[in-house]
């Protein structure tokens, strides 16, 4: 049997701290998965709904982009995967009587964990201007208001259309037709927050902005580096492609500011060995300073170039483009620098060097330790770099493998949603649907926190996620979605993003990846795109939480036509009823997915087209892989501050707060802490359990203040702290952004601390 959600937000003034543990999963994982599963769903239901999970013929998990391989495990979910199944499967209801009783002032006092924990929202609710709470509304009243608040804009660019990375490619597609059709490319998604950096860097260096890696290359690899990731936490099922490739022979190294458990030891669940004493995945851990992962690998090509034979000759002749430049700048790679901006020392990073020159075939896996600094696509491109000079993209074992974070935002921007499309692309769309889509760049994130501030944007629409908890600088984040004259969100649970309105607010209740899918053509399947270019169906197997949800295609479906109208000639209501006539318009508009309906109709779905892993072939401006040279940079920080970086804890997937624990880092019962360095901790005045406000220093001169942390001596590197978001968002800075790619420095936030009484 299910429980209640909590009556009131649990006190979170003392988290309790012990000891940080030093392996992942195991039974531990298997006792809390079950426990967090009956909570929200009772047995019977936890049992129909896990063992669909990520099955050939069940749902996709609304969790991490972590790929399937071919053969399925009955329990085909991690830890973290069974928490997201559970919140979207939940028993628990929010009503109308639910809002009634919480107004809006209520429910913007309310922490993240609470209003996630209160259930599945029921019905679509309005919130008109000046009152003080949601009231229940008809779908076709709520479309009518959103095309009222369009169609007397004075431009479509007043208009921001977000998508979270859980929309279907079905939905994705539809959505980026509807607001091109309406007339803006103002399409800013969760990708402009994380994985930006690296399309950006890719797309430059190899022509593709995906990641260049199968499973089946993992667990052909010598060499894995795991740099600025925590899979134990943010997508464990790689645990066990580690396993699998360790047992291979594979050699693991691990880059990363902060020791993780799930690579320290992984205690697979799946074997009773596993579960008992499991396997040491770690074979080196450079414990590098925040930031200092460019100046590594350059000095590592450094090591490369000076090394006789290292070099792959042919492919670099063949199938490359700038060495010469590249290596100019790679021989000026100075040991003391780089030892000072990584905080490693000379040791270490001739150990790596070792285990580098003797991998014939080596991967480099990354995620936003990498992604979300100041010179983040320099970062990456040197990465690029390190992996051209062996030959190591295009060629089994080998590649790049940006690991994605939610399920499927790779698959989102492969359909569209995207602020800057491509050229080609707006040609296929015109060609297919008969209108001239605009050909001006819209809005990234930043760029429209920015717009609704300063007024240029005045409608905000999300297609799912929680995008003021998601985004940098909460305070002023927060007031500039206050001045919209209206907010909508597609959803299936409360959010912060729900008690921070416009003039006006709709929240439009959504069918979850495990509810069945019916529509007037018959049940539906959607698709979703893996972080490796796997494309496959998700069918869900649930009665829906309420009979009054709209599926996702189904609401862009109904909004497009209230908006557009009898104008339209694309077939809106032909794509809700069927969404196999979605996917043949995809078929006819985005490259590899020609015959798109009967290569899904094959259990595991097919793999997209990827031209430097399949033929080694480049389609960048000069036609080949690209070196490049940039300076390298690292943040300096001053005397008496130190560089935090935010992050998760292991109950949590994004913004969405699962329990207030961190197990494998030792927190218990509270999310406000800073992990600090006994020794930097000590310079500081900062004793183990006493209690300071944490205020980020940028040039801007602006006081952001995230109050009340309880400091936790941890084993970080020297010169870094840690704590979670969205609870120190409120410390980065809006305009403190990568170049190129503008995606928030979250990683990088320079703090001086402010002890409390």
């Amino acid at each position: 049997m299910s429980s209640k959600p909590p009556a009131d937000d649990p006190v979170q003034d003392a988290p309790q701290v012990s000891d940080p543990q030093h392996a992942a999963a195991g039974l531990a994982a298997i006792g809390h998965t079950l426990r967090i599963a009956q909570q929200q769903m009772g047995v019977r239901r936890t049992a129909q709904t896990l063992l669909k999970v990520n099955q050939k013929d069940g749902f996709d998990c609304p969790g991490c982009a972590w790929p399937e391989g071919d053969k399925r495990h009955t329990a085909e979910f991690c830890e973290n995967g069974a928490k997201a199944v559970a919140e979207e499967a939940t028993l628990r209801r929010v009503t109308p009587d639910f809002f009634a009783a919480h107004p809006l002032a209520d429910l913007a006092s309310r922490s993240g964990y609470w209003l996630g924990q209160q259930g599945r929202i029921t019905q679509p609710m309005y919130l008109p201007q000046g009152a003080d709470r949601y009231e229940a509304v008809t779908w076709e009243r709520a479309f009518a208001i959103i095309a009222e608040e369009l169609t007397a804009l004075a431009s479509p660019d007043e208009a921001l259309f977000y998508t979270s990375g859980r929309t279907s490619n079905e939905a994705a597609f539809l959505f980026q037709l509807f607001a091109r059709e309406f007339g803006t490319n103002n399409l800013p998604d969760c990708s402009n927050m994380c994985h930006e950096s690296s399309g950006s860097a890719l797309n430059e260096t190899i022509g593709v902005g995906k990641g260049s890696v199968s499973l089946e290359d993992l667990h052909q690899a010598d060499l894995i580096i795991v740099a600025g990731q925590n899979p134990g936490t943010n997508h464990p099922r790689m645990l066990s492609a580690l396993e699998k490739a360790k047992n291979a022979g594979a050699k693991i190294i691990s880059v990363n500011p902060l020791p993780e458990a799930g690579l320290e030891r992984f205690k697979n669940p799946q074997t009773p060995r596993g579960m008992i004493k499991g396997v040491a995945l770690n074979d080196l851990f450079l414990q590098i300073r925040i930031g200092g992962d460019q100046a590594l690998f350059r000095l590592l090509n450094k090591l490369i170039l000076e090394t006789a034979g290292a070099v792959d000759e042919e492919f670099v002749r063949e199938h490359t483009h700038g060495y010469e430049e590249f290596a100019a700048a790679a021989r000026g790679a100075d040991w003391d620098e780089t030892l000072a901006a990584t905080g490693l020392d000379r040791a270490a990073v001739e150990r790596a060097l070792e285990m580098i020159l003797a991998s014939k075939r080596t991967i480099v896996c990354w995620a936003m330790g990498l992604t979300q600094h100041k010179h983040a696509v320099p970062t990456i491109r040197e990465v690029v770099n390190f992996l051209l000079l062996r030959g190591n993209i295009g060629r089994p074992g080998a590649g790049v493998c940006p690991v994605r974070g939610h399920s499927n935002v790779q698959g989102d921007r492969t359909m569209g949603i995207f602020e800057r499309p491509a050229p080609a692309f707006l040609d296929a769309l015109e060609k297919e649907f008969g209108f001239a889509p605009p050909r001006h760049h819209g809005f990234d994130v930043v760029r429209s926190i920015q717009a609704l501030r300063d007024g240029e944007a005045k409608v905000f629409f999300a297609m799912g996620g929680n995008f003021v908890a998601a985004t940098p600088d909460t305070e002023v984040t927060e007031a500039a979605m206050r001045r919209a004259r209206l907010t909508v969100h597609v959803s299936t649970k409360l959010n912060r993003s729900h008690a921070v309105t416009g003039a006006r607010a709709l929240i439009l209740p959504t069918l979850g990846r495990s509810d069945k899918d019916i529509q007037a053509g018959g049940r539906q399947v959607v698709t979703v795109e893996d972080s490796m270019g796997m494309v496959h169906a998700s069918r869900g197997n649930l009665t829906p939480a309420s009979p009054h949800l709209l599926s996702e295609p189904a609401i862009v479906a109904r909004l497009a036509r209230a908006v557009l109208g009898p104008g339209s000639l694309t077939p809106w209501e032909d794509f809700e009823k069927d969404y196999g006539t979605i996917r043949d318009r995809i078929a006819r508009v985005v490259p590899g997915f020609e015959d798109f309906n009967a290569k899904i109709a094959r259990p595991g779905g097919f793999t997209l087209p990827h031209a430097p892993r399949d033929e080694r072939r480049f389609p960048t401006a000069t036609g080949k892989a690209n070196f490049t040279a940039a300076p390298v940079e690292f943040p300096k920080v001053p005397a008496g501050r130190l560089l935090l970086q935010t992050l998760r804890s292991h109950d949590q997937y994004n913004t969405t707060i699962y329990g207030l624990d961190d197990r494998y880092r030792g927190i218990k019962g509270g999310r406000r802490v800073v992990l600090v360095h006994p020794d930097d901790a000590r310079e500081l005045g900062l004793a183990d359990g006493s209690y300071t406000d944490l205020v980020s220093e940028w040039k801007d001169g602006v006081e952001r203040r995230a109050a009340g942390f309880r400091v936790v001596h941890y084993p970080t590197a020297r010169g870094c702290a840690a704590a979670y978001y969205p609870e120190t968002n409120v410390l980065v800075p809006l305009d403190s952004t990568a170049d190129i790619s503008n995606t928030p420095v979250s990683k990088s936030v320079i703090v001086r601390f402010e002890n409390r009484e």
